[in-house]
């Protein structure tokens, strides 16, 4: 019995050592996007999302081309893990504080642990994109506009921004902005099927106003 015990805690280290040799650097995982093996590739956009940087986002949007479905999921999953680290411990416990707080539908506590955020670190593009989306929420459009413009200007490729300007220019009925934004979300990120029916629903909507205008 003593010698299947110490059989199986040998089996178990070894497993172990192996998997801790198996973890990738951020220099590996990016190296690993281009390998011809999917699970390779899946395995690299996992490990960015851990480990990765800001400067990792136009190798990752380059994964969200991926043939393989799931590289495509988890290169998309790794963006926003890398967008949501601010790099400061503090920031990052209120903004795991907001977050809850956003979840739990306290909104307005929420946008002020989000503001407090901007004002301790206003380059973190992503404080700036929870404050947009709670403005959104509580239909306060002009402050959420504004606070996208800043999210853009930190983060070109944040594709959930450009998705949010387009809900707002819709419900404004701006729909040819609307598209354009629409159009821009799904450039960056074609896997964006909501965005994608969303383009279809407002082409029909800009076609009913051009009929109405003949």
């Amino acid at each position: 019995m003593h010698a299947l015990l110490a059989a199986l805690a040998s089996i178990l280290l070894l497993s172990f050592t192996a998997a801790q040799a198996q973890v990738l650097s951020r220099e590996q995982a990016v190296q690993s996007l281009s390998e011809a093996d999917a699970q390779t590739r899946r395995d690299a956009a996992s490990r960015l999302g851990e480990v990765g940087s800001m400067a990792d986002a136009a190798l990752l949007v380059k994964a969200l081309r991926d043939p393989d479905e799931d590289t495509r999921d988890r290169a998309e999953q790794a963006m926003w893990r890398i967008w949501a680290r601010s790099g400061d411990q503090e920031v990052d416990r209120l903004y795991q504080a907001g977050v809850e707080q956003m979840s739990a539908g306290d909104l307005r506590q929420s946008i002020a642990t989000f503001t407090r955020i901007i004002e301790l670190k206003p380059d973190y593009a992503e404080a700036w994109n929870k404050r947009a989306t709670l403005y959104f929420l509580v239909g306060d459009l002009r402050k959420s506009l504004a606070d996208w413009d800043e999210v853009m200007k930190r983060n070109p490729y944040h594709f959930g921004a450009l998705a949010g300007y387009a809900q707002i220019y819709v419900r404004l009925e701006y729909y040819d902005r609307a598209l354009e934004y629409s159009r821009r979300a799904l450039k960056i990120n074609p896997n964006m099927d909501g965005v994608r029916r969303n383009i279809d629903l407002i082409e029909r909507l800009l076609e009913q106003r051009r009929r109405q205008m003949i």
